[in-house]
């Protein structure tokens, strides 16, 4: 069954599917998966036993997982991706203490490291609506819950290990929405990650499930089905009378092979006479988009609020240029010129964001990866072929253009290009790139060993760089030691669509390393930005301004790439002028 197939039965009656939702539901909201915490508690485990200090951001370095993993193997640990990693890795962490590891999962999982993608937003909208009314969850985060409120206004509680024997009277009573969380919410203090907790479901969560199942068809997104228990329960749901009566359909990514246990469960189902089916998705925020664009009866107020911006058809005559003082500069460099295509990669398995920024990390900023229905790269094709190797089934050019024309709703591309500009943009010149969350930055490089480049910029603001005396980062669970605290001026680049044209957005800034210093560096930049009015705002958007265009010329037009060669879809380049934007007043 394809998606199309599977979106019309779901429209045609949404009211008739529960929602079973895995790891990968919450993915998309910024949250860790299954496996990122696996190796979050891996490092932190062998960094506790070996006195050694590793990042999140240096498991990412196969060289440093390789040794991670070798270790945990002369430890007795199971094998990567074995069916019992997960939880021997928190028997191993936390032993039987149920208050550490609700701790642990807090902080990782906490409510404001998320950001509602379209699909969450979807699913919320679809059950405080009631053109949904079921939904179950292995995850121990509150994603639906605060999906739902931020959609509709409404809360909603989901039923859980605490107060689970109250879950199946709220279904027998059709207590609608109703969430269900069979491995419990972290915020409480009973959840189930031992090996002897996920061993056997709740049993009257269970039960709720089996309830459902004899009235609803069910629709699973983002579970691989490595969790036993739950494919157990399946099971008995299958051999119980009038299992899954509108049908049983299972969603999986794109180029994934299905897993057995998966294949096998469909197998039974469809022995039983259950419509059950497999359906290859590009992601679940695709599929939820579908078919909420294709649901009719949508209120016109829940739709603005899923989907928060959209094209329409409209016709406003527009003022002429205003002529009258003052005349307003604006921080906005007209783009005349984007990259049109890309290269498209299709895999023999599906690579996770991980993998990319593994790849693209090895690559040392030969390559810039993204990943949507399909993932995007720009970088030489040799260059492309030898990291990916024997992964790599095809890749092709991609046209882009369609897409430049509606970046809010393409936020994955929105930042591929940022990338992409900043690393042209820096190409030959003393500066780095970072991102933080969704925003790109341009930063002044302290190890540059010419300085020159800072000379206008540092009459501005004296020094470019610099440590904050007497300031150190924080310890936490994932940083155990503090660090001491680094500034640098920065730049914040981002892209714009205005009336037709786009513009590139420069905003003097200041870095902070490390970045979860932020927080306790607001006294610092506070002072550091106190006096940046209008006179010397102007005058560090001027030296900002030459230094990333590389000319003193004014209102002319510079082209950067961010490679020295290649095709255009290798090598994306980008031209804009070097004067900003202004606004004058108009004349009523």
């Amino acid at each position: 069954m394809d998606q199309a197939q599977l979106t019309g039965i779901i429209c045609e009656r949404p009211q008739n599917f529960a929602w079973f939702l895995g790891a990968g539901a919450s993915r998309s909201a910024g949250l860790p998966t299954a496996t990122d915490i696996i190796w979050d508690l891996k490092r932190r485990y062998y960094c506790q036993q070996e006195n050694e200090d590793i990042s999140r951001q240096d498991v990412h370095l196969e060289a440093v997982r390789s040794r991670i993993q070798s270790y945990m193997a002369s430890r007795g640990f199971p094998a990567e991706w074995a069916p019992e990693e997960y939880s021997t890795s928190f028997e191993k962490i936390f032993g039987d203490d149920k208050e550490r590891q609700r701790r642990y999962l807090a902080g990782i999982l906490a409510e404001d490291k998320a950001t509602l993608s379209v699909g969450n937003r979807v699913l919320g909208a679809m059950l405080s609506s009631g053109l949904s009314r079921v939904a179950f969850t292995t995850n121990f985060d509150s994603i639906v819950e605060k999906a739902v409120a931020e959609v509709s206004g409404n809360s909603l509680s989901a039923y859980h290990i605490e107060g689970s024997r109250l879950a199946a009277q709220a279904l027998n009573n059709e207590e609608f929405p109703f969430c269900c969380k069979l491995h419990g919410d972290f915020r409480y203090d009973s959840v189930k990650n031992l090996a002897a907790d996920l061993a056997t479901q709740n049993t009257e969560l269970a039960q709720a499930l089996k309830i459902a199942a004899g009235r609803f068809g069910f629709v699973v997104v983002g579970f691989s089905g490595r969790d036993e228990s739950v494919m157990a329960l399946f099971r008995e749901a299958i051999d119980a009378p009038n299992a899954f009566p509108h049908g049983f359909y299972w969603t999986g990514i794109k180029g994934v092979p299905v897993a057995p246990p998966v294949e096998e469960l469909l197998i039974a189902a469809r022995a039983k006479g259950v419509k059950a089916a497999y359906v290859a998705i590009e992601t679940s925020d695709a599929l939820m988009l579908r078919i909420w664009r294709n649901l009719p009866g949508k209120s016109p107020e829940l739709d603005k609020k899923v989907r928060k911006s959209q094209a329409a058809s409209v016709s406003i005559p527009l003022r002429g240029a205003g002529t009258r003082k003052p005349i307003m500069r604006l921080n906005a460099l007209p783009l005349t010129g984007l990259p049109g295509e890309c290269q498209s990669l299709a895999f023999t398995c599906d690579k996770e964001w991980r993998a990319l920024r593994d790849v693209q990390r090895k690559s040392e900023g030969r390559l810039i990866l993204t990943k949507a229905d399909t993932v995007l790269a720009w970088g030489a094709e040799a260059e492309v072929r030898e990291h990916f190797k024997a992964d790599l089934k095809t890749l092709a050019p991609f046209d882009i253009g369609d897409r430049l024309l509606m970046l809010d709703d393409h936020l994955y591309l929105k930042g591929f290009l940022e990338e992409a500009l900043c690393a042209a943009i820096i190409r030959g010149k003393p500066l780095l790139t970072r991102t933080h969350g969704r925003n790109a930055f341009i930063i002044a490089d302290a190890h540059a060993q010419d300085q020159s480049a800072f000379t206008a910029l540092a009459q501005i603001t004296g020094k470019v760089h610099g440590q904050i005396d007497g300031l150190v980062a924080p310890a936490d669970d994932h940083h155990p030691d503090p660090e001491r605290v680094r500034w640098a001026e920065a730049l914040r680049i981002s892209l714009d669509l205005r009336d037709g044209k786009y513009w590139l957005i420069v905003d003097p800034d200041i870095w902070i390393w490390p970045s979860r210093a932020r927080r306790v560096a607001d006294e610092f930049m506070d002072r550091r930005r106190g006096d940046r009015f209008n006179k010397k705002y102007n005058q560090l958007l001027d030296a900002w301004v030459r230094l990333i265009v590389g000319t003193d010329v004014r209102n002319t037009e510079v082209t950067v790439s961010a490679f020295a060669s290649g095709s255009a879809a290798e090598n994306p380049s980008f031209s804009f002028g070097t004067r900003t934007g202004f606004s004058q007043r108009h004349v009523s």
